[in-house]
């Protein structure tokens, strides 16, 4: 559905205003879709995002720190996240020998497992956006790139 029909406005200030909004309105269609994608796994995305990470940084253990710096949310409470994952199994904490003041998270088996049965689904999740070729695609990411440079 186009941004128009979604919001039932015709008018707008300016194409750049269009464009936030049109930004605001695909970010949310797209959560909407994720959210629903791994409620079935019983996880959020932003739990997901941990494990990913997680993973990424195996074998090394992982500070809640490196965790909320990389989390694509910025706005995630990572401390809260990785609790909600701790009780589920999906990974471990543990005093850190270097500094007792900080923990080290490791993802556990399970959550390795269940990272290997999402990417085997995520694929056709990802076809949602097989509407954009390769090319298309490449354009966009660098178009977002670049808003994104101005805004961090």
């Amino acid at each position: 559905m186009k941004l128009e029909e979604a919001i039932k406005q015709t008018k707008f200030k300016n194409e750049h205003h269009k464009l936030l909004l049109n930004v605001i309105y695909a970010a949310g269609v797209i959560h909407a879709q994720q959210t629903r994608f791994f409620k079935v796994y019983d996880i959020s995305p932003q739990q997901y995002n941990v494990l990913r990470i997680l993973r990424g940084q195996q074998p090394n253990p992982a500070s809640v720190g490196l965790v909320q710096e990389r989390m694509l949310d910025q706005m995630s409470n990572a401390s809260r996240l990785i609790e909600k994952l701790k009780l589920k199994g999906l990974l471990t904490r543990r005093e850190c020998k270097q500094d007792r003041r900080q923990v080290d998270i490791v993802i556990s088996e399970k959550g390795l497992s269940l990272l290997e049965a999402i990417d085997k689904e995520f694929g056709g999740f990802e076809n949602n956006l097989a509407n954009l070729s390769v090319e298309e695609s490449k354009t966009l990411n660098e178009l977002l790139d670049k808003l994104t440079e101005k805004l961090n």
